[in-house]
């Protein structure tokens, strides 16, 4: 593997740059990944996810002496920033990174975005996601075009946004990459084996600095990539994902709270007194909605013979996409349909609005890809948008899960 030229890692002006940046613009800026809404496939109305953050009212940023607060990330003002995203959907990582587009317009920094994957065919939702870009300042190029090259080459600052960029380097720098790694900061969400490919990250020991949504991810990262690929992390940050002002805006809102729970449940046909579970990912393999729905099943099972008295129980999954009509969602359907469930399970199309849904389920189940050990439940009287939530990993069997999903039945007041 070829090191990058000596003097590289002596650019201290870029690398500085970079480490102010991710040290404080995620602290000040609360932002998730979905936005939009009440309709779940409507993109003509108000907003794309990315403008929660950017669309904050200033003034409740005024400190008590009515001066207006300078913002932190100010010192991007007029810098040029390459953004990178593996591909252009309403999932979580090109999200989040349009989050990140608009923040940085927010403060006057110029903000180029390149999609490494598109398809040949016009795409709807692409097509949409970029004009909210463009509306908002953002310039958009051919991912393999010469401007592309020139703006690398230019930029203050690129950001890969997941470990499949990696492959554009190669795919389209590849003879100007000591000119751009010193200034990259690579983005990382993946924690799957079939990422941990020299394919993708191979000049990831290279870069200026990586930054990760958890530290349990950030240090999966450094243990595999040191122990398979034989390579080390470079400067690593984790850094959380917070909640958007919206979904606070909600919590503290019991009205809003009623209208969209009772809006959602009417839709779905669920009844106010039953119990309503979900899983909100973007349906693929490795995000848990299989073994979601064949425990649900399960559960369904377990309380008939058992005889709990429990209200009746609906699962809802939030993140289909039928249009794709992908092998892996033909699957869950067909599990639903086959175990004779149809009544009991709802699919609800990728959204840009959750906050809906965490009005109206009594229960969120999240999938961690990693870690082992217990569930955990949110308490009652806590201050947050969420239901009562419950995690599980995959290492644990189908019978722990029907057990967890009784337990969260019976933690619900009666």
């Amino acid at each position: 593997m070829a090191k990058p030229a000596p003097g590289f890692f002596t650019l201290q002006k870029r690398k500085r740059l970079l480490l102010i940046f991710v040290a404080i613009c995620f602290s000040v800026a609360v932002f998730f990944c979905f936005r939009g809404t009440l309709d779940t496939c409507d993109f003509r109305r108000d907003s794309a996810a990315a403008s929660v953050a950017v669309d904050m009212d200033m003034a409740r940023n005024l400190p008590p002496d009515g001066n207006l607060e300078k913002n932190p990330l100010d010192f991007m003002r007029s810098k040029l920033v390459l953004l990178v995203s593996h591909e252009l959907s309403l999932s979580g990582g090109p999200l989040l990174l349009m989050e990140l587009a608009f923040l940085l317009r927010n403060v006057g920094a110029r903000v180029i975005w390149i999609t490494y994957q598109k398809p040949a065919e016009e795409n709807e939702v692409i097509h949409t996601l970029e004009h909210k870009m463009m509306n908002r300042g953002l310039q958009v190029l051919s991912a393999k075009s010469q401007e592309a090259i020139d703006t690398a080459l230019k930029a203050d600052m690129i950001v890969l946004n997941t470990a499949v960029t990696g492959k554009w380097l190669d795919a389209v720098l590849k003879k100007h990459l000591s000119q751009v790694l010193s200034k990259i900061l690579w983005w990382i969400h993946e924690m799957r084996g079939h990422y941990f490919k020299l394919d993708y990250v191979k000049h990831l020991p290279f870069v200026a600095a990586a930054m990760i949504d958890s530290y349990t991810t950030a240090e999966y990262w450094k243990n595999r990539t040191q122990e398979r690929l034989g390579i080390h992390m470079p400067k690593t940050y984790a850094v959380h994902l917070g909640n958007s002002k919206e979904l606070m805006e909600i919590a503290e809102d019991y009205v809003a709270q009623r209208v969209l729970r009772e809006h959602i449940r009417e839709s779905l046909g669920v009844r106010s007194e039953d119990l309503l579970i979900a899983i909100i990912n973007s349906v693929s393999r490795g995000k848990g909605q299989d073994l979601f729905l064949q425990s649900f099943y399960e559960s369904l099972q377990l309380i008939r013979e058992q005889k709990f008295e429990v209200p009746a129980i609906h699962a809802v999954v939030v993140g289909s996409d039928m249009n794709a009509q992908t092998k892996f969602e033909g699957e869950l359907r067909n599990f639903v349909a086959r175990q004779g469930i149809q009544d009991r399970v709802h699919f609800v199309n990728k959204t840009l609005t959750i906050a809906p849904y965490l009005a109206a389920i009594d229960v969120l189940v999240q999938n961690s890809q990693s870690g082992a050990g217990s569930l955990h439940y949110s308490p009652p009287g806590a201050r947050s948008p969420e239901p009562h939530i419950m995690l599980f990993w995959r290492p644990l069997s189908n019978h722990q899960e029907n057990q967890a999903v009784v337990a969260a039945a019976q933690l619900l007041p009666k």
